[in-house]
């Protein structure tokens, strides 16, 4: 497989709402590029899983060589519950393709995508699919979709494309660059012929084509006075000039294709490979020097956040020292751990040893390679820019740096989604609890918003997701891949515990059994924070009160007991502890000591701090027929939800609300009988907020009240 120069390479992340044909599209790709493909199967539709399901739940990538460079195609969910994998996706990506399904128009995740593209300012190009569609075929329609794309992004979503509709159906574009027409028959298997406008629609085309120049020239004198002089720019100048504005986020681009029927698909390549920049003309990738790591004592080490200080910026070059970036984990039941990379700098050869700077470990890269679909195709060497693969590697995982030892950079990752919902499982049987944590761990491992714990107070086994859909997948996946069944019990709400007024509280455990006693006392004072802050510890000892050496151990038995919490036994969070005054004893003190006394005068100042219970309120968008908004609406106020304001996009109407999490946990199968199946929601994590009194009173009363320690 041939090596592929930074400036040779382009790297795309295909996004777009659920059933808006990303797959579809990437295979249509494939085929036109005249790339293997699997007996024409979709090429990144592999997992049982997803097959099973019928929709994208994890990245996929694939590549097309294509008139002399090589396109990297990130293949990403479109469901709300995954949609945080596009996001992943757009990391490594210098342009992002964004879907829209021509018939449905702009839906819920179309805005979370862009917003994604947005903020990782990476440009975005907006692709009509499905535009064969027998109901998306009235140019009336067309019009009203590119209007609604400029109303909701901006004046500067701009057609490049005009598509050719008439009695014979989608079967072509006309090219607003060029000024011409590219046509497709049933059997051209994404192949155009050029030929001249029609008729008919040389009017409008000249009027787009008018205002995508006037567009491209704003804002660069030298356009302008080109454009002023000529009355248009020059074909060459402007090929140059769209390119630059894509790249400058300028101009947003709209172009037509049908995946199933591959129409437009090579004018689409040519297009990418035209107008969206390289790796080697984005900006420098922001990145952390690294101090030399300390032991921890056991010969090992590892670097730490606190380590990386100094900010500088990678230029993603063939000559600098070499840095990847490894951004998907994938646990094949042969392979093992297959890790996904890019080439941030420098040029990666088979059988390189590279060091982790995230765990201070060195790894060898044994038979690198990039990805088609589920297969790895074997590469000598990968530039900079590149996207690649490589198995089995010891101790890397998602988000972590690597590169030659003694560089020491490291690219900061992107935030973990928060679990949304939480679920009990049970092992159906013994040998299935031996193989349940080693099996999730795997899962983990690919995907970041997945959390697996045991409830200290129940010992239950807890798994937190996205949804129930999510979980659920979770399960199956255990079941097909690792043999082990579990069984899943109620979703769990992950309620809080907070204080709200400030208290102080005496602690004193004294102890004399023969020998040495023991003999620990402290006074705190501890008080509400912001929420989101979490937990704070000062210390205002003077004159030696508490010896320093000590002082931790308070800290400790505070933490201890506030993560048992005291109504419900749910987490404490969102306060700050200060041990201001206690005494010691000479001989009977210890550290043990001052943890209990730290845990004592804990729960003395909940006696007039005011514990309450704190709830997980959701960013609700719920995509609904405008009909149904009233049903709608008011079913989120009987959930005690707030409507945060509604927009109206053709007939679909967006709902924007926040709803606590405990209303929300059956909230798909109401949101199907309200709309007869023709509903979809998304919903985040937000903040917390109180819950009300009645019914913080009812979660206390059914909850398992914290126990005190037997060390107490």
């Amino acid at each position: 497989m041939k090596s592929y120069a930074p400036t040779d390479i382009r790297n795309i992340a295909l996004t777009g709402h659920s059933h808006s044909g990303k797959t579809s599209l990437i295979t249509a790709l494939l085929k036109t590029a005249r790339m293997p493909t699997d007996n024409g199967n979709a090429v990144t539709a592999y997992d049982e899983e997803e097959l099973a399901r019928g929709i994208t739940m994890s990245n996929a990538v694939a590549f097309a060589e294509w008139a002399g460079i090589r396109i990297n195609l990130i293949d990403t969910p479109g469901f709300h519950m995954f949609v945080h994998e596009a996001r992943a996706a757009m990391l490594p990506a210098e342009a992002a393709v964004l879907l829209i399904n021509a018939q449905s128009g702009i839906e819920s995740v179309t805005t979370t995508v862009w917003n994604y593209a947005a903020d990782l300012n990476i440009p975005r190009i907006l692709v009509i699919n499905h535009s064969d569609n027998p109901r998306a075929k009235s140019n009336a329609d067309r019009v009203a979709l590119a209007e609604a794309l400029q109303e909701r992004f901006g004046r500067h979503v701009i057609p490049v494309q005009l598509p050719i509709i008439d009695n014979q159906g989608f079967h072509g574009v006309i090219d607003l660059v060029t000024m011409e027409a590219f046509l497709y028959s049933p059997t051209s298997e994404g192949s155009g012929t050029r030929g001249p406008i029609p008729a008919d629609l040389e009017a409008e085309a000249r009027t787009a084509h008018e205002a995508l120049v006037e567009l491209v020239a704003e804002g660069k004198d030298e356009l302008l006075e080109e454009f002023f002089a000529l009355g248009t720019i020059p074909e060459e100048h402007l090929i140059q000039a769209i390119h630059d504005a894509i790249r400058d986020d300028r101009i947003f681009p709209i172009l037509y294709t049908s995946a199933l029927g591959n129409i437009a698909t090579d004018h689409l390549l040519d297009f990418l490979k035209l107008y969206v920049p390289s790796p080697s003309e984005r900006p420098p990738i922001p990145a952390h020097t690294l101090h030399p790591a300390k032991s921890n004592g056991n010969g090992a080490s590892a670097h730490t956040a606190d380590e990386a200080t100094d900010t500088v910026l990678c230029p993603l070059s063939d000559f600098e020292p070499a840095t990847l970036y490894v951004y998907k984990t994938l646990i094949d039941p042969f392979a093992g751990r297959i890790s996904f990379f890019k080439v941030i700098s420098g040029c990666i050869r088979n059988e390189a040893s590279l060091e982790n700077y995230t765990r201070s470990e060195t790894e060898r890269l044994t038979h690198i390679g990039i990805m088609q679909g589920r297969k790895l195709v074997e590469v000598p060497e990968l530039h900079a820019g590149d996207l690649g693969v490589v198995a089995k590697l010891r101790v890397t995982q998602t988000g972590d740096t690597l590169g030659v030892k003694g560089h020491g950079l490291r690219i900061d990752p992107l935030p973990a989604p928060e679990p949304a919902m939480t679920y009990a499982i049970e092992p159906k049987s013994r040998a299935d609890e031996d193989k349940l944590a080693p099996a999730l761990h795997k899962l983990m491992e690919e995907d970041l918003q997945l959390r697996f714990y045991r409830d200290p107070q129940t010992n239950d086994f807890l798994l937190a997701g996205a949804g129930q859909l999510h979980i659920e997948a979770v399960v199956s996946k255990l079941r097909r891949r690792y043999h082990t069944e579990v069984t899943l019990k109620s979703p769990k709400v992950p309620y809080r515990e907070t204080i709200r007024t400030t208290a102080t509280g005496h602690g004193r455990h004294k102890k004399q059994s023969g020998g040495h006693g023991q003999y620990g006392d402290c006074k705190i004072r501890i008080e509400p924070l912001p929420r989101g802050t979490g937990f704070q510890f000062a210390n205002e000892i003077f004159g030696g009160a508490i010896p320093r050496q000590f002082v931790p151990a308070i800290e400790k038995g505070i933490l201890e007991t506030a993560v048992r919490g005291h109504l419900a036994g749910y987490p404490f969070v969102d306060f700050r502890a200060t041990v201001f005054d206690g005494s010691y004893h000479d001989v009977d003190s210890s550290e043990m000591a001052f943890k209990i006394a730290g845990r004592l005068a804990f729960r003395a100042c909940m006696e007039n701090a005011k514990p309450s219970l704190l709830e997980p309120i959701m960013r609700v968008e719920i995509d609904i027929p405008d009909d149904s908004a009233g049903a709608v609406v008011g079913d989120l106020n009987s959930r005690r939800g707030r409507v945060q304001g509604m927009d109206t996009r053709g007939r679909r109407a967006i709902v924007s609300a926040q709803v606590p999490l405990a209303e929300m946990l059956t909230y798909s199968t109401t949101l199907t009988a309200l709309t007869h199946g023709q509903g979809s929601h998304r919903m985040e994590m937000d903040h917390y907020d109180f819950v009300p009194t009645a019914l913080a009173d009812k979660i206390t009363s059914t909850s398992k009240r914290p126990t005190e320690d037997p060390e107490d």
